[in-house]
């Protein structure tokens, strides 16, 4: 649905996401492995803003991420829309002051000056909340003048427009093919009040609904591009924030893979209790999912009650991850270092968790607050929040910081060492991928996906088993895939194994941040002592 009102001037939107800083989550260094690949996933918000402005009005979208915006851009335009997230605000920032430089109105949404509209004093229009109200408020604004006011405008949604009556993301305007995978929302929301987490605030605890229908016509719009990701993340805060929902939606999903052909595989974010839900697990195996993220935070039982995550106690943990890798799915694990209650302890039992739990993704993070959580709350009652951008996190722990951060680095060493990293995947082949559906192969033939295929291989043999020293664990895992006819899951491993022993290096030389929101800037330097 677009904006509905009536507009007298044509305007011309120049929507810019802003560049992300280097993450273990956003995988740039597996782009070169996989043809044409440029950047992580499309940005969501940004392309449904996007399809809702009026149809009379002349939209340009610019992924940072891909390409910047040329000084062309800023000159055809009217308006210039950033949307982006805190990790991202010195970029966000550095648009907006590109589009005053060519005198145009500089606007700014999405969840980073949701949570912290006091951190972009520059920008002329400031868009605080959702896709509602002051949406509509701001195509008014602008229909009225194009001109720069005279002071700030904050425009605060009170009236949510519901999921269901979004418009499909405007898909037209980026091509699908460079970015390593999609992106589609089904709920907003989650009931959880975990202590560090900002979901609740921004989009409440209730989970709002697209319709089944909306979902499987965007999933029509993604396949209509001859170049497209293999797999299409679920961008949801909770896959089961509304368990009753995901029921009733995952049918559609399952008749939409067979109608097609299984084109598309699927992954989502979860609480680990998921593994409560037989029924869901048995669809969503059904339906072609193959990874739930999983916020694990820690292994220890009394930490994950003092941040309010008691909820990953509802079955014992490594018989959790058990139940959802025999379904098919792989778990990529959130975990977070500088807790309140991290003891000497914290750094052994994590790396036990490693080797006992064998999940191969974790993205191993130092505590960061964030505004509109209980967590900033707390700290900012206890004078513990740190604005200092020379330090990789704005919390001042318990434990002394250059302790903190030297047990990150040792943790990531330890896990991303090239044969405990490709050990776990060689578990992972019996324990999870042996478990999973076999699709027909009709919906993944294609030209376009050959020549991808074939890009992949040269470069899977390039850059994994032939250059590397950590070859031979790289073929051992290979090789013990391969002998089960599990060729897909080879170029998986790959790309995933390639980008976490890039970073996990950069990072040991001080050349990544300990944390996805560390405000703190990153540059080559000699190798620290872990």
């Amino acid at each position: 649905m677009r904006f509905s009102g009536r507009t007298t001037n044509r305007r011309r939107i120049l929507c810019v996401f802003p560049h992300y800083t280097p993450s273990f989550g956003t995988f740039q260094h597996a782009y070169k492995l996989i043809a044409g690949v440029k950047a992580f996933m499309p940005p969501q918000g940004l392309l449904v803003i996007a399809a809702y402005l009026p149809d009379t009005w002349e939209v340009r979208f610019v992924d940072e991420n891909i390409a910047p915006a040329t000084p062309e851009d800023f000159s055809w335009a009217d308006a210039v829309f950033v949307s982006g997230m805190h990790i991202q605000a010195a970029q966000i920032r550095d648009i907006g002051r590109r589009a005053h430089e060519y005198g145009k109105v500089a606007v700014l949404g999405g969840p980073s000056v949701s949570g912290a509209p006091e951190m972009y004093p520059d920008f002329d229009y400031l868009h605080v909340g959702e896709l509602g109200d002051a949406t509509d408020r701001l195509i008014a604004l602008l229909d009225e003048s194009a001109a720069r006011p005279a002071e700030q405008v904050r425009l605060e949604t009170a009236e949510r427009r519901a999921l269901h009556d979004f418009p499909i993301p405007a898909y037209d305007r980026i091509n699908l093919g460079r970015y390593l995978i999609g992106s589609l929302q089904f709920s907003s929301g989650c009931p959880y009040r975990c202590e560090f987490c900002d979901i609740p605030a921004l989009y409440g605890r209730q989970p709002r609904l697209k319709t089944p229908e909306q979902l499987t016509a965007e999933l029509d719009k993604m396949l209509a591009q001859r170049f497209r990701p293999a797999t299409v993340y679920f961008v949801d805060d909770n896959f089961i924030g509304n368990r009753k929902a995901t029921k009733e939606m995952l049918p559609h999903l399952v008749a939409w893979q067979k109608k097609h052909g299984y084109p598309l595989n699927f992954a989502c974010e979860a609480t680990l209790n998921i593994a409560k839900q037989p029924e869901i697990l048995a669809m969503m195996r059904e339906a072609g999912f193959i990874t739930v993220f999983v916020g694990i935070e820690t292994p220890e039982v009394a930490a994950l009650k003092g941040i309010r995550k008691d909820h990953n106690n509802a079955v014992p943990m490594y018989e959790a991850i058990r139940i959802i890798n025999s379904y098919g799915l792989e778990i990529t694990s959130g975990i977070i270092l500088g807790l309140d209650t991290d003891t000497d302890e914290t750094e052994r039992a994590l790396t036990d968790f490693i080797d006992a739990s064998n999940v191969p993704v974790l993205t191993i993070n130092l505590l960061q607050a964030l505004p509109k959580t209980p967590l900033w709350d707390r700290l900012e009652r206890e004078g513990r929040l740190v604005h200092d951008t020379s330090l990789e996190s704005n919390v001042r722990f318990l434990r002394p910081y250059h302790e903190v951060v030297q047990s990150w680095r040792r943790c990531i060493d330890y896990a991303y060492t090239p044969e405990r990293l490709f050990s776990r995947f060689k578990h992972q082949v019996d324990a999870t991928y042996v478990h999973r559906i076999k699709t027909p192969a009709r919906g993944k033939l294609s030209v376009a996906n050959l020549v991808r295929g074939l890009y992949m291989a040269w470069g899977t043999l390039l850059h994994l088993g032939i250059r590397p020293k950590y070859r031979g664990a790289f073929w051992r895992a290979a090789w013990h895939a391969l002998k089960r006819g599990q060729v897909d899951v080879v170029f998986g491993m790959a790309f995933v194994a390639h980008h976490l022993i890039s970073f996990t290096r950069e990072a040991l030389e001080g050349e990544q941040n300990a944390s996805f929101y560390s405000a703190q800037i990153k540059g080559p330097s000699k190798r620290m002592a872990a």
